[in-house]
C-alpha cells in the first residue's frame, strides 16, 4: 500500500484564489515515487482544482448536514458530487464534537469518502478510533505549524498512538502530523509505524514547492 501525503492548503495566502490552482498545477508535476500525493484546498478552490488537475482532492471540513434548507453548510453528498475524494475533520482549528464526528463518519462511509479525523492527545484517539475512520492523523497541538516535527519531539507518543489505534480498529491507519517538513521527518513517520503524512505550511509556503516536496520524498 501507499504511504498517503496530504497537504492541507488551510487559508495561507500562497494557496488561495488563483494561486491555489497554480500551487496544486506544480504539485500535479511531481512523480509520486510510491506515494498517494493528496490536496486539501480550501473549499472555495476544490472544484476547480479537481477540475483542472489529476490531484485526489480532500476537503478541509465536512458537516453532519445534509442537502436541503442548511445555509453555509458543508454537505458530505456536494462534497461528493464535485469529485472530493475525502476530507478532513476534526483538524485543532475545526473542531467537531464526538457527535457530530461520529455521524460524519458514518455519512462519508455511505457515501464512500476517506477520512482523515486528526487528534491531538492519545485519549481523543481512543474515542476517535472507535468511530473507525480511515485515517487518525496524530497533531500535538502545540507543534502544529512550527518546524520541529512531532516524530523528532514526542516520537515515542507516536508508537503510542498506532499501537492504540491497531488494538481499537485495526483497519484505521494512522497518519503523523504537526510540524512535518523534511524528508527525515517523513521517514522517521514510517518507521514509527504511522502509513503517511498531514503538512501544513511547509509546502505551500515554500519558495518552490514542487522542487522541495520532491526533495521529501524518500
Amino acid at each position: 500500500m501507499k504511504a498517503l501525503i496530504i497537504l492541507n492548503y488551510k487559508l495561507y495566502k500562497e494557496a488561495v484564489g488563483k494561486k491555489a490552482l497554480e500551487l496544486s498545477r506544480k504539485i500535479d508535476k511531481v512523480k509520486e515515487n510510491g506515494y498517494n500525493i493528496v490536496v486539501a484546498p480550501s473549499l472555495l478552490s476544490m472544484k476547480e482544482v479537481i477540475d483542472k488537475t489529476k490531484l485526489d482532492v480532500f476537503s478541509q471540513h465536512a458537516d453532519h448536514f445534509s442537502l436541503g434548507a442548511n445555509t453555509g453548510r458543508v454537505s458530505v453528498k456536494e462534497l461528493k458530487l464535485i469529485g472530493a475524494k475525502g476530507t478532513i475533520l476534526n483538524h485543532s482549528e475545526r473542531k467537531i464534537p464526538l457527535r457530530y464526528l461520529s455521524e460524519i463518519i458514518s455519512i462519508c462511509k455511505k457515501n464512500k469518502l476517506k477520512t482523515v479525523v486528526c487528534s491531538s492527545s492519545l485519549s481523543e484517539t481512543k474515542k476517535i478510533a472507535q468511530l473507525q475512520p480511515d485515517y487518525i492523523a496524530y497533531e500535538p497541538k502545540e507543534l502544529i505549524g512550527g518546524n520541529i516535527s512531532v516524530t523528532k519531539a514526542k516520537p515515542e507518543i507516536i508508537v503510542k498512538a498506532v499501537e492504540l489505534v491497531e488494538s481499537i480498529s485495526p483497519k484505521t491507519k494512522v497518519l503523523c502530523g504537526a510540524g512535518v517538513h523534511s524528508k527525515e521527518d517523513l521517514g522517521q513517520a514510517l518507521l514509527l509505524g504511522t502509513k503517511g503524512v498531514l503538512i501544513g505550511h511547509a509546502v505551500p509556503k515554500a519558495k518552490d514547492p514542487k522542487k522541495f516536496l520532491e526533495g521529501m520524498l524518500l
